[in-house]
């Protein structure tokens, strides 16, 4: 059984008419089920964080995560090499 990421739910039918379903939910993320499997999530702008707290990562910052993980990432890129 697949667990659920939020405690809303709707239909695929349910879906003929969205901003009910928007409504019903108080700006919290929705799981859409077909025939009770999930389908995928609908997420409201309000649920969403705000974009102006994101920036781009710096280059000394892209470099330093990548020397973080390197001892990680090695065997992965080593067997990409031979492929």
């Amino acid at each position: 059984m697949t667990r659920l990421a939020t405690n809303q739910i709707a239909t695929i039918t349910e879906l003929r008419e969205p901003q009910k379903v928007f409504d019903r939910a108080n700006g919290k993320p929705i799981a859409i089920l077909k025939n009770s499997a999930l389908v995928g999530y609908f997420v409201p702008v309000e649920a969403m964080p705000d974009p102006a707290d994101f920036r781009p990562a710096t280059l000394e910052e892209v470099m330093e995560s990548l020397a973080r993980t390197r001892d990680l990432a090695q065997p992965v890129l080593d067997y990409l090499r031979d492929k």
